[in-house]
């Protein structure tokens, strides 16, 4: 039972690092008028967010599948398919996006595609955050039954 409990707290932690991002940072960030320093401001918090959220999508996956090889049960399966769908997402379609945002400069004039970027970007990130949710719901509910 310790891996599906683990699983379950990691999944929270990690959802709610996500949900902040969604609900708060990203909606906050998008009031700046500059684009230059909206983009400065992305570059220095984003690195700051995946030490963060990368491990606990990962390690939140295997404590779930972990738990589901040792006792069954299908919702810890789920668990596991969202928090593994969260990394896959990122590297999929959030990562692209990433990148193109670190690369830009922030010594000359930025123009709207960075805006445009980031407004994608947060877009994107509530899927994941969905994600997260999903599997604290799974998880969740497989630990009560």
């Amino acid at each position: 039972m310790l891996f599906g409990q683990l699983a379950l707290i990691d999944a929270s932690l990690c959802t709610g690092g996500l949900a902040i991002v969604s609900h708060a940072e990203s909606p906050a960030r998008l009031k700046m008028d500059d684009d230059r320093l909206l983009l400065i401001e992305f570059q220095e918090t984003y690195p700051r967010a995946a030490q963060m959220q990368a491990p606990l999508s990962i390690i939140g996956g295997i404590l779930g599948f972990l738990h589901w090889l040792i006792y069954g049960g299908l919702f810890w399966l789920f668990g596991t398919f969202f928090m593994s769908a969260i990394v896959l997402f990122t590297v999929v379609a959030i990562m692209p996006i990433n990148k193109q945002l670190m690369a830009m400069s922030t010594k000359n004039p930025v123009n709207s595609q960075s805006r445009k970027l980031i407004i994608r970007w947060g877009e994107l990130h509530f899927i994941r955050t969905c994600f997260g949710f999903a599997a604290v719901l799974s998880f969740l509910i497989a630990s009560l039954l």
